[in-house]
């Protein structure tokens, strides 16, 4: 393995624990409610939903690179597919997790937290595209997908 591929490696991982540190910024830059964020934070969702939004898509990647590795899947639009597949599994699990909090404290938030998961669903395809070039290159088939190298 060339040195570059653990740095590419290393800024994969730096960037995901940024977004995980930045976390409750990142979210409210782009959506912002003052009741529904409120209550959001305070039921630890903004602990919880960052998480799920880290682990999908870079399981995504995973599966992709490592167990799916296959010649006959290895162009863009495989690549494409399952980061699809994985920016709206996203946000479905989350939505579920986060209706499942709110409805336990007797909230109900259900336009907020949908319009909230769109924006997860960006996060999740920023993550993606993160994970996929920090773990692409120990592929040994899949390694040129989405671009050569």
């Amino acid at each position: 393995m060339k040195k570059q591929h653990y740095i590419y490696l290393a800024l994969g991982i730096a960037a995901t624990i940024l977004f995980y540190v930045l976390r409750v910024q990142a979210y409210e830059a782009l959506y912002s409610v003052p009741g529904f964020s409120d209550q959001f934070y305070n039921a630890g969702l903004y602990d919880m939903i960052p998480l799920i939004t880290i682990a999908v898509p870079w399981a995504a990647a995973a599966v992709y690179y490592f167990a799916i590795n296959s010649v006959r899947f290895d162009r863009w639009y495989h690549w494409l597919l399952v980061g699809g597949i994985s920016t709206l599994l996203t946000p479905i699990i989350a939505y579920s997790v986060n209706q499942s909090v709110f409805s336990d404290m007797g909230l109900s938030y259900g336009t907020e937290s949908a319009t909230f998961e769109l924006v997860n669903m960006l996060w999740a395809a920023v993550i993606y595209v993160i994970a996929s070039f920090a773990m692409r290159w120990w592929s040994t088939n899949c390694r040129h997908t989405p671009f050569p190298q």
